[in-house]
């Protein structure tokens, strides 16, 4: 099975998204002359999974989510009368310069484009997403960038991957396949939607969930044989 249409997660699937998080954290308490040790940390990146996890079930907004997780990290660490918005504003400075790539990401992405088309598929805010990829010199490798912000719905619902679909002239659903690292958002999305996918599990996670990908890889670079 040769698979022509390759659909990609950025955040770490192509982008080490948990380096720039952690960067960006690092930047906002150092912008408010604040102390962040890994107990913080910890608990941003526990809230904020679950935040997002919440987005995909539909069960709160994107604006909605952003705002509330620094609203939920200042209570927690006692500070009030903080502005979840200015937070999340300056936050964003930070994660934005945040563009290292995952292990073998631009080798795999330089040989794929050849004989592929290449598109990503992302729940992540637009004006972060584009300019990390632009950072990173991976926007060339696509088609179109397709963000969930820009489409008007979110993975894993069905109405993403039908208006994405729908964007692309060559897609046969046999010759496409979704490949990203969240179980709950991009292999539960590709499945609801009748696509194979390719599950990236670097740390092999165990999966709990009766989700089942197609495939499941723990270097990128196993993606070239799959898709061949």
């Amino acid at each position: 099975m040769a698979y022509q249409t390759l659909l990609f997660d950025v955040d770490d699937t192509l982008l080490n998204f948990q380096a720039a998080e952690k960067q960006a954290l690092e930047g906002l308490f150092k912008e408010l002359k604040l102390p962040l040790n890994s107990e913080i940390y910890d608990f941003y990146h526990t809230e904020n999974l679950a935040l997002w996890q919440q987005f995909e079930l539909g069960k709160i907004s994107k604006p909605k989510l952003l705002v509330k997780r620094f609203d939920t990290l200042f209570a927690h660490l006692g500070i009030v009368n903080i502005d979840g918005q200015k937070m999340e504003e300056r936050y964003r400075y930070y994660l934005a310069q945040g563009h290292e790539p995952m292990p073998q990401a631009p080798k795999v992405l330089s040989d794929l484009f050849q004989d592929h088309d290449l598109y990503i598929v992302t729940n992540g805010v637009a004006k972060t997403q584009k300019k990390r990829l632009s950072e990173a010199h991976f926007d060339r490798y696509f088609k179109h960038v397709f963000i969930s912000e820009l489409v008007g719905a979110q993975k894993p619902a069905k109405a993403f991957f039908q208006r994405v679909t729908a964007d692309i002239q060559s897609y046969e659903p046999a010759k496409t396949i979704v490949i990203g690292d969240s179980l709950t958002s991009d292999i539960k999305g590709a499945a609801g939607f009748g696509l194979d996918s390719v599950w990236f599990n670097p740390s092999h996670q165990p999966n709990q969930t009766d989700i089942k990908p197609t495939y499941e890889i723990d270097q990128l670079e196993k993606l070239e044989s799959i898709v061949a």
